[in-house]
């Protein structure tokens, strides 16, 4: 969902669209890409390494959105724009990245077995 959400229209507005590649949509693009290549790896051994990148990734995915709806609020208000499929996609991507972080947390260990 960051991967796309980061190349689509992140705001619409009267002018036209404004497109998430050109701003913070390529960052949300990479850490997208960063919470794949975490995704892929066995929750086993890298665990620890798994929710730290989910982390990162879900902070820059929510925290650049945020961003973005704030600094509109206090350019224009709320007139003259609305968020556009981008910036949802990247927004709730990350919440779903740091909702994942907050499962692997909570996991418990798996208990070794014991071999007689």
């Amino acid at each position: 969902m960051m991967a796309l959400g980061g190349f689509l229209p992140w705001l619409y507005t009267h002018v036209g669209t404004l497109s998430g590649a050109i701003g913070g949509g390529l960052w949300v693009f990479y850490a997208g890409l960063l919470a794949l290549a975490g995704g892929l790896l066995p929750a086993g051994r890298w665990r620890t390494v798994i929710v730290a990148q989910s982390l990162l990734c879900g902070v820059v995915a929510v925290g650049l959105p945020v961003w973005q709806v704030v600094r509109m609020l206090s350019w224009v208000g709320f007139q003259g724009w609305m968020p556009g499929p981008g910036l949802v996609l990247s927004a709730f991507g990350g919440v779903l990245c740091l909702l994942a972080a907050r499962q692997l947390l909570a996991l418990a260990p798996a208990e070794p077995v014991a071999t007689d």
